[in-house]
């Protein structure tokens, strides 16, 4: 094998293997749906304020659609990002990037149930609420 092609094989193998510091796993979440209702601010135990708002999701043909629901906390400090996000109307067709977690909890009957957590990231309008 020439040299040239040696070193090409080496550049490319280097490229796909990190030498960064190894992280803790993690897990990301792209969701584009309509907003279940106007976000809502609510206090946390420590004072602060986050935005708690849901996204819903569509599919399957349209005499057969079955909708997911996913509820979304936002951290976002008080400023006009979060005036604007709470001021979204029920309806609003949105692009959502999160880090996703689940929980496993007892509901008041004592069954075991989870839940999927979704921490806002990024969030864009990609257009107002549908018109009726």
């Amino acid at each position: 094998m020439s040299s040239f092609l040696a070193r090409r094989a080496l550049t490319v193998s280097a490229r796909s293997f990190s030498t960064s510091a190894s992280r803790s796993s993690f897990a990301k979440m792209t969701i584009i749906g309509r907003l279940a209702d106007t976000p809502e601010l609510q206090a946390t135990s420590t004072g602060n304020e986050i935005l708690k708002y849901a996204i819903g999701t569509n599919s399957g043909p349209r005499d057969n659609q079955k909708t997911s629901w996913f509820r979304v906390t936002s951290f976002i400090p008080e400023g006009p990002q979060r005036d604007f996000i709470a001021s979204l109307d029920k309806g609003t067709l949105v692009y959502l990037e999160g880090d996703a977690s689940m929980s496993v909890y007892q509901d008041a009957e004592g069954k075991t149930k989870s839940s999927l957590n979704i921490v806002q990231q990024k969030l864009e309008v990609l257009s107002p609420k549908k018109q009726q």
